[in-house]
């Protein structure tokens, strides 16, 4: 055996066989009846919302969505939304942006709620932080065109099958992120309200997620970004909206198509971006912890004081 030898020259492993046997022989026609009923809550959502943001009346855009900027983020962002608004429309892309924005926030509410509970239950379980972590660490560092060949094959083609994609690419931060802002909680507050009778759900609800709302927020923010880069991925599969714009100006080498698709994702990004962050801020108002906080308490003490008497 020289030095230029290897292992590899006298046995391969043959792990992509094994995956393609496993996935299209045994996964496939066992489990895919479960991954299409999987699709109809997604398709719904999906649906609806596309149909409504398609239906709503361009001018109400015009209004409502500054006016939602102004309100969660300031003035200046209320300004770019307007001038975002105006000029996604002045290029021709109203509908495709529409479609992509229905795509992130049906992505985005999915990964809501699976996310917080499984971040809740590592932050409660370090059993169970253990077991997801590398899970998680997988579907991170995984390249994303990796997700579409298993997605096409368990789920078809189109844009519902993109959506799920996008689901499972983005997921992993906002699970993380409320793990970590539920740890953070200061051990004091949680041993306050213990002391003063407060129940789990109590705990959670009046102390625990108020105190870690800016990192869940954090995470909410993160999964948005990734599932805007996503959808446009899922234009290979068949999902509309600007990725596809972006990918039919590529295969046709027509960059001023590309372009004005580069563009609606730019401002598209910056402007949910930018909301999502200031909502974080304003979520975290130390008023409203306060509140919450003293509630609790002063729940707690009346009941000691009943116990008394």
């Amino acid at each position: 055996m020289t030095m230029a030898d290897s292992i590899s020259d006298f046995y391969t492993l043959p792990l992509d066989d094994w995956i393609e046997v496993a996935v299209k022989d045994w996964l496939v026609p066992n489990f895919r009846p479960v991954f299409q009923a999987l699709q109809w809550p997604i398709d719904q959502v999906l649906g609806g919302l596309e149909d409504f943001l398609l239906w709503l009346p361009y001018p109400v855009f015009v209004v409502v969505v500054p006016l939602i900027a102004w309100r969660a983020a300031g003035t200046r962002v209320a300004i770019f939304a307007l001038s975002a608004v105006i000029f996604m429309d002045l290029l021709g892309i109203w509908r495709e942006t529409m479609i992509t924005l229905s795509m992130i926030v049906t992505a985005v509410t999915f990964c809501t709620i699976v996310g917080v509970p499984l971040g809740i239950l590592a932050a409660r379980s370090d059993r169970f932080a253990g077991i997801i972590r590398p899970v998680l660490d997988i579907m991170q560092t995984i390249p994303p065109f990796v997700y579409l060949v298993p997605i096409v094959m368990l789920f078809g083609v189109g844009i519902v099958p993109g959506v799920i994609a996008t689901i499972i690419f983005a997921l992993p931060p906002i699970i993380r992120l409320t793990n970590l802002g539920i740890r953070q909680v200061q051990g004091e507050l949680v041993e306050a309200g213990l002391a003063f009778g407060a129940t789990r759900r109590q705990l959670l609800f009046e102390i625990q997620i108020p105190l870690a709302l800016r990192t869940i927020m954090a995470g909410l923010n993160q999964t948005l970004m990734l599932s805007l880069s996503m959808v446009v991925i899922a234009a290979l599969i068949g999902a509309g909206g600007l990725g596809l714009t972006v990918f039919t100006g590529l295969g046709r080498l027509d960059i001023g198509r590309a372009t004005l698709g580069g563009i609606g994702i730019v401002l598209l990004a910056i402007l949910l971006d930018r909301v999502t962050q200031a909502l974080g801020e304003g979520g975290r108002a130390d008023t409203g912890k306060k509140r919450s906080f003293k509630k609790l308490l002063f729940k707690g003490i009346r009941r000691t004081d009943r116990d008394d008497h």
